[in-house]
Parts: structure tokens; sequence; C-alpha cells
């Protein structure tokens, strides 16, 4: 469902993604965007996500894609150590992160300067897939905060639902038949202006934070029909609730 055609040139690695994943996707998914036309169609900027499975970096470049942009993501740094996967992850200009050391600086410069660059970041908040027991977005970190704070380019939420359904957290079978739909509904760009005018106190870091997510999640509450929980999961506090299954 191409709503933009791609004004970029793909490169070599996209040239080899693009024909074999947008097809798969095609084949396995319904898919339903809802106010795409929000997704900037120039310029830097922050696509930010609730995260819920690990196939829906794949249905997020779908959407970004299809709207006339090369999806950049900040990936594990451990996803880069095979050599057909890693090269075609440094060919597309994924950036790899290293979490909890001092190289995941680096990973975060790199995406400062893709944003500058004018380029298509997309960022999960919550790091990793909610450990929330109804799926809502959890307690998030300040990477993509941080970013927007440091460029000034627009962030734009996107609450999206479905990709859990093909492939469950942390699980190694995917369900494609019948086909799942996948839904991402695009918010209005968070509102970050009077936070810039600050100084960037741990506290401004963590108001743009919280606008992030909560700005994912109304968009997530209109997909789903419901209200999210008050407040947020936070697994400092309540523990890794995958923790077990990822273990086995």
């Amino acid at each position: 469902m191409t709503v933009r055609k791609l004004q970029e040139k793909r490169g070599w690695a996209f040239n080899i993604a693009v024909p074999i994943i947008k097809p798969l996707l095609l084949a396995t998914t319904r898919r339903e965007w809802i106010d795409g036309e929000r997704l900037p169609a120039t310029g830097g900027a922050i696509v930010a996500l609730n995260h819920i499975s690990h196939a829906d970096p794949l249905t997020a470049a779908h959407l970004v894609y299809d709207h006339g942009r090369k999806p950049r993501y900040l990936a594990k740094a451990a996803l880069f150590d095979t050599t057909v996967v890693g090269a075609i992850l440094r060919g597309c200009g994924q950036i790899p992160v290293k979490r909890d050391t001092k190289d995941a600086v680096g990973a975060y410069q790199a995406a400062v300067e893709a944003v500058r660059a004018g380029e298509c970041v997309v960022i999960y908040p919550e790091a990793t897939i909610t450990r929330d027991p109804d799926m809502w977005p959890m307690k998030g970190k300040s990477g993509a905060a941080r970013i927007a704070l440091e460029t000034g380019c627009p962030v734009i939420p996107v609450g999206q639902w479905g990709a859990h359904e093909i492939l469950p957290p942390y699980t190694k079978k995917p369900h494609v038949v019948p086909r799942r739909k996948v839904i991402m509904r695009v918010g209005p760009p968070v509102e970050l202006d009077d936070l810039r005018a600050q100084p960037r106190t741990q506290a401004v870091v963590n108001e743009a934070t919280e606008r992030i997510l909560a700005a994912i999640t109304q968009q997530l509450e209109l997909i789903r029909g419901e209200k999210a929980p008050a407040e947020r999961y936070d697994m400092a506090v309540r523990g890794d609730r995958f923790k077990r299954k990822k273990a086995k």
C-alpha cells in the first residue's frame, strides 16, 4: 500500500532487502495504516513506537517505507555479528547499540547525526518488548527524548497492534495462517518546544520521555478502544516476566 514513493536512493542493501521482505509481509499480513500522512515526507524525524514483538521492526519498516522514507533503526549490536545479516544492516545504515556500555553513547551520537542529515530514525522508547501483562507501553528510556531535544526534530508517535499475533513475545514460531491484521496509527508530532527552551536537566528529559510515551499510548488506546493503566509497568520495580522464557 504505497502512499508516497521513495525519493531517496535505496542503495544496494535496500535493493536486496526490500524485494525479499516486502512481498513476505504482503503475503502474511493485512495492514491498516491510519493517518500515515503525518509521517514527514522529508527532513530529519524520529518515529517512536510501542514494542510488542520481535516482528514489529519489520512491520514498522513497512509503514515507514510505504510513506516514502527509509527507516533507520538503533539495533542490538549482536545482530551485526553475522556475516550476511550484519552486512545488510550496515548497508541499510542501521545503528548498532551495545546496551549498558560506554559504546551506547556512540550510538546516540550516530542517531543525532542521522537526524541532522535529514534521515528518519525509528526508535522504541521502551528499548525492549513491553512486559506489561496487557501489552500497554511500559516505563521508557530517554534515548528518543534526548535525540529530539538535541536536534529539534519532530517526534512522530505511532501506536501499533497486531504484530504480537504474528510472533508472540520471546517465541520462535511465527503464526502466519490466517494472515494477521497489523494496525498502525500515526499521531501528531509530540509537543516538546517548551522543553527545548529549558536547561537539559534530568527532569526535563524525563518529562519529554513521558510525553512521547503518553502520545504513543493515546494512539494505541484509539486502536484498542480501551484505556491504558494509569501507572506504567516498571521492570525495575515489578521485574521481567519474560525472564524465564528467555533463559530456556
